[in-house]
């Protein structure tokens, strides 16, 4: 049936719209520009027609969530930037069809999720700023997923980007992209010093987590990864809680994946967050294999902590 073709974890760091414009920080994230035009080149080489992304921008307080609207269109100020981020305009087509069928396998397996099809929510920037750079010519179908949730468990989101893979591989007639939108470590400078962070992560510790964070990715020490990943996002104050990485990881394998990440973007400090481009082999999943085991809600840190 369909297929999987690329998954990446992705930066949408706001400063790359202002990379674009004249002022000082004209074409100072030019690297990271770059990485999304690669890694939309290659989508384009793979014959991907949809791109799918966990969006650590989008709060959700109850359920997961799937926005598949026939079409996005507008003018976006982010609220939490919008001297970073204003006015900033937006085209690309959705997929209703592949949303409603990634929230229907979804709740097949026992992740509650809901598809909105005729919505006029619009994407928030972690779509956006990928799509600007990826699919500026619309070449891309686009559904966007909620990573930013409150009161979820990381066990859950594992379950939710295995069924997703699922859902794509058993049942869907064509060839998707997965991408985590979120950074790694994302502690922001204290207010008043934000200029002086530009380009810096806020803390040696942190710096030090993220760089031995990337060695295990990039060696494929996924158990290790796996079995730190909470704590890791907790401590290591995780864009989302980290839950758009748990998505990725858990449609590539969870902690049986034997891929080794390549580094696209090289890391680098944003406003004292860690951010990088990686992409992540696709490797074959066997069918019969075992999915994430569902949270508990009595024994949610170790439900996890067990996959």
């Amino acid at each position: 049936m369909g297929k999987l073709a690329l998954a990446a974890k992705i930066t949408h760091v706001p400063s790359m719209y202002l990379s674009e414009l004249p002022g000082p920080r004209q074409g100072t994230r030019q690297d990271a520009i770059d990485g999304h035009r690669e890694i939309g080149r290659r989508c384009r080489e793979l014959g991907v027609d949809t791109i799918v992304v966990f969006d650590t921008h989008w709060l959700v307080n109850a359920n997961y969530h799937v926005n598949c609207a026939p079409r996005f269109k507008g003018l976006y100020t982010s609220n939490e930037l919008p001297h970073f981020i204003s006015n900033l305009g937006y085209e690309f087509p959705g997929n209703p069809a592949l949303g409603q069928l990634l929230a229907r396998v979804c709740n097949e397996h026992g992740v509650e999720t809901l598809a909105h099809p005729a919505t006029t929510l619009a994407p928030e920037y972690g779509t956006l700023v990928p799509m600007r750079y990826m699919n500026q010519d619309q070449h891309f179908k686009v559904v966007s997923v909620s990573a930013l949730c409150q009161v979820h468990y990381l066990a859950d989101s594992a379950r939710l980007g295995w069924a997703m893979r699922r859902a794509v591989e058993e049942h869907y007639d064509g060839t998707v992209a997965f991408f985590a939108s979120g950074s790694l470590s994302h502690r922001f400078a204290q207010n008043g010093l934000a200029p002086e962070y530009a380009f810096r992560i806020w803390s040696p510790l942190l710096e030090n987590m993220d760089r031995d964070v990337i060695r295990l990715w990039q060696a494929g020490d996924w158990k290790t990864f796996c079995d730190m990943l909470p704590e890791y996002a907790s401590k290591g104050h995780g864009e989302g809680f980290m839950h758009d990485t748990a998505m990725l990881l858990g449609a590539l394998g969870w902690s049986d994946y034997s891929g080794q990440a390549e580094i696209v973007t090289p890391y680098f400090g944003a406003s004292g967050t860690g951010q990088l481009n990686a992409v992540f082999p696709v490797l074959p999943v066997s069918g019969d294999a075992v999915p994430p085991p569902q949270a508990s809600s009595a024994d949610g840190y170790r439900a996890f902590a067990r996959l």
